[in-house]
């Protein structure tokens, strides 16, 4: 597949998860919630997980921003659900070296669609974007 077609390929991958996220929403019951918010462009989530036995069981979230940030709270819930909180952190430091244009080794099972936001690391003003929910997600891990 030529690189022009992949990139193609992981727009539509963006935009699907902005105009049909995964795991949007509140979790009932005893959960952590973490609210972040990125003042330079307005985006904010708040992100709830629950975790058991430090395994995360559910993960949802809520917010407002651009398509990059909602899109990648979206791949995030999905990719960390299942895992342990140590599992979850590990793919949190994959994703901001990713992020920071680092030839990292991604297992597809694990990320998941996550690896289709590998093209923001060219621009770096939007890196505070796709990084937001990831950086929630590892507060409210450190403080389970």
């Amino acid at each position: 597949m030529s690189l022009n077609n992949l990139d193609t390929l992981y727009r539509q991958v963006i935009m699907d998860h902005y105009k049909n996220p995964r795991n949007r929403g509140s979790i009932e019951g005893d959960v952590l919630t973490v609210d972040m918010n990125n003042p330079t462009c307005g985006d904010r989530i708040q992100l709830q997980l629950q975790l058991e036995d430090g395994v995360v069981k559910d993960a949802k979230f809520e917010g407002e921003g651009c398509s990059i940030s909602m899109s990648s709270a979206s791949m995030m819930t999905q990719a960390v659900k299942g895992k342990t909180a140590e599992e979850a952190l590990g793919m949190s430091d994959d994703f901001s070296k990713m992020m920071l244009g680092e030839d990292i080794e991604i297992e597809d099972d694990d990320f998941g669609e996550v690896a289709a936001l590998q093209g923001v690391s060219k621009f770096p003003a939007r890196i505070k974007c796709a990084t937001l929910a990831w950086k929630a997600m590892e507060k409210g891990v450190k403080e389970d």
